[in-house]
């Protein structure tokens, strides 16, 4: 059962045998003292699961693929409601025993998962490093001088080492990713509210996202597959965007990586990274340095700006009596919040609002970042001597997702020359999780890594069925004239291939159009008129899905919009237009035939053509 994957399970229980059996023996194999650990189920706990399982299996006629985790075990931060389980945040003084499950805890139960125990974390989910508890310190499932990383320490490790094929962190600062990256498995930080928060005990409740680690993405899409839908029990839970699982990357992305990456001296993940980044290229992505200083201005709102008073207010009530009972560095972080005022957290959200717009139109001009997931790896004594400092590196490339609103996944990419893993997270904008698992999903395999630290191979060709490149695009479609940033090569380009869409053709339109550049637009944009004296305009012709048309609609900013073109044959089909009042201050480019021969006009005569 060591490293079973939520497949294996289900074949096992196909082939006759019974979860009573198989989880019985999993957890006395886990008599032993192991701090990944906080609690574990206790038989009646498992009984009463056990028991609640049989009759959703007789609701579904004893037919087990109805129930997509049928007895599939798996674990959960000890910041998470589930009934039959403390819940301590890594407090002891801060335990207390729900009433029900988080909503989260309970869609899983309703597929026929089984939770076999709660992990630890550092205190009140503050920290990336795992160290920060009460309960012990996890150690690295590939040399118990390192840290597993945190504040999901022992989701991670329960992973890694094979207990359970998946688990559940939280993720507010990069804890569902940086503990992936140490460990050599899959994490998953979806979307801002994609997952239900009722029923977990907040650290940033606007930033907080509970996340999944796995040994394969395949297994952290199934569990997400289940475990995403809008909470009407809270008030920051979101439905995903129509046609949003049918979004992918394309075959051959682009991807924005730090021009200068930090690595605070680490030779070997510098290293490591470089490969990364020369196999992902070899592969036929384009990799572009880019200039990452708007990343850090955003993740230093988190701990030097006022999110962190966010913090205090999670745990206000109970600091107020039990100032003794935190963990000295998690209290040395949380009551900085002391020095802010209203008015600061104002400042703040005017902040981040002027560099998310910097920021999302860097991240236009791409597929998605690709960074490391963790610059460094620590050993244990390095952390407890130094706690603040290597903590803020740690989390270099994680800290400003969750302000930016930005989804991710965590993916193995190869094992350091000292035998500890890297990782490379990539990141996309919001609802993008499925595509860049996708795309997480083939690069993983081809890594020819084993799964975690199991020493198990990774099962050839499975990947997620939908946001893949495997997604069937024969359905119907919307057949769309694209003229300007969204046409192959250009910025936008990826807005039609994270939704599946398909080349068809290059054309042109009739003669009674008229091209102009439109100003102060970012990415630069031209423009397209219908009008008496004209000439034809090269067009790219795509069919998007019919189910991701509204969400590209809805993406299209003004003075720009969707109406219909007439094509130089005749034909007629969507396609970008332009609202006159846009025209005053545009220049008129319609000799150069088409918005790449006008940019091609301007470049110095040494740089490539995009035409």
């Amino acid at each position: 059962m060591r490293g079973w994957t939520i497949s294996d399970w289900l074949d096992a229980y196909r082939d006759g045998a019974q979860p009573a059996r198989l989880l019985g023996e999993l957890l006395e194999s886990l008599a032993g003292p192991d701090p990944a650990w906080i609690s574990i189920a206790s038989p009646e706990v498992l009984q009463a699961q056990l028991a609640a399982l049989e009759s959703r299996l007789r609701s579904v006629d004893g037919n087990i693929d109805k129930l997509p985790l049928y007895g599939v075990p798996f674990a959960a931060k000890d910041n998470i409601d589930a009934v039959g389980f403390a819940t301590t945040a890594g407090c002891p003084a801060f335990a207390y025993t729900p009433a029900q499950n988080a909503t989260l805890i309970a869609r899983l139960a309703q597929a026929g998962a089984i939770l076999i125990g709660k992990t630890n974390l550092d205190q009140f989910a503050t920290g990336l490093v795992g160290v920060r508890s009460p309960y012990g310190i996890p150690e690295n499932a590939f040399d118990p001088e390192y840290i597993s990383g945190g504040s999901s320490s022992g989701s991670a490790s329960v992973v890694a080492r094979g207990i359970v094929p998946f688990s559940l962190g939280t993720d507010t600062a990069g804890s569902g990713r940086v503990p992936a990256g140490l460990n050599n498995i899959v994490g998953l930080k979806p979307t801002r509210g994609a997952f239900s928060n009722t029923g977990v005990v907040p650290a940033c409740r606007t930033l907080d996202c509970v996340s999944v680690f796995s040994t394969t993405v395949e297994d952290a899409v199934r569990v997400h597959d289940v475990a995403a839908s809008l909470d009407l029990a809270d008030g920051l839970s979101r439905a995903a965007p129509a046609g949003s699982a049918t979004w992918r990357l394309p075959a051959a992305p682009r991807f924005a990586i730090p021009a200068v990456p930090e690595f605070f001296g680490d030779d070997l993940s510098d290293q490591a990274f470089k490969a990364a980044v020369a196999h992902i290229e070899a592969r036929g992505a384009t990799c572009v340095p880019v200039d990452f200083s708007v990343f850090d201005d955003v993740a230093a709102l988190l701990y030097d700006g006022p999110w962190v008073a966010e913090r205090y207010a999670a745990i206000r009530a109970f600091a107020a009596g039990h100032e003794t009972d935190i963990h000295p560095v998690v209290r040395d972080v949380i009551f900085k919040a002391r020095d802010f005022s209203a008015a600061d957290a104002f400042d703040g959200i005017y902040r981040l609002a002027d560099l998310k717009r910097r920021a999302d139109t860097l991240l236009a001009q791409f597929d998605a970042l690709l960074v490391p997931t963790a610059p460094t790896h620590y050993r244990i004594a390095e952390l407890l001597a130094d706690p603040i400092r290597l903590n803020s590196n740690l989390g270099k490339y994680t800290n400003f997702v969750n302000l930016l609103d930005w989804s991710a996944v965590a993916v193995p990419a190869n094992l350091r020359e000292d035998g500890l893993p890297f990782g490379i997270t990539l990141i996309g904008d919001a609802w993008r999780e499925r595509a860049l698992a996708g795309f997480a999903a083939s690069w993983h395999e081809a890594t020819g890594l084993t799964r975690g630290a199991t020493g198990l191979p990774l099962a050839a060709g499975r990947i997620p069925a939908a946001g893949s490149a495997d997604l069937d695009t024969t359905g119907e479609s919307i057949r769309v004239a694209v003229v300007g940033a969204h046409l192959r090569g250009m910025p936008l380009n990826h807005e039609l291939t994270s939704r599946a869409a398909r080349f068809v053709e290059s054309t042109t339109t009739a003669a009674n159009y008229r091209l102009y550049a439109l100003a102060n637009t970012t990415p630069p944009k031209p423009g397209l008129v219908r009008a008496d004296h004209g000439a034809p305009i090269r067009v790219e012709l795509w069919d998007v899905p019919a189910a991701a048309f509204g969400s590209f609609v809805a993406g299209v900013p003004a003075p720009l919009g969707i109406g219909t073109l007439t094509l130089a044959d005749g034909r007629q089909v969507k396609g970008f237009i332009c609202e006159p009042y846009a025209l005053d201050d545009a220049s008129d480019i319609t000799e150069f035939g088409g918005w790449a021969s006008y940019l091609d006009s301007r470049r110095p005569s040494n740089e490539p053509s995009r035409s």
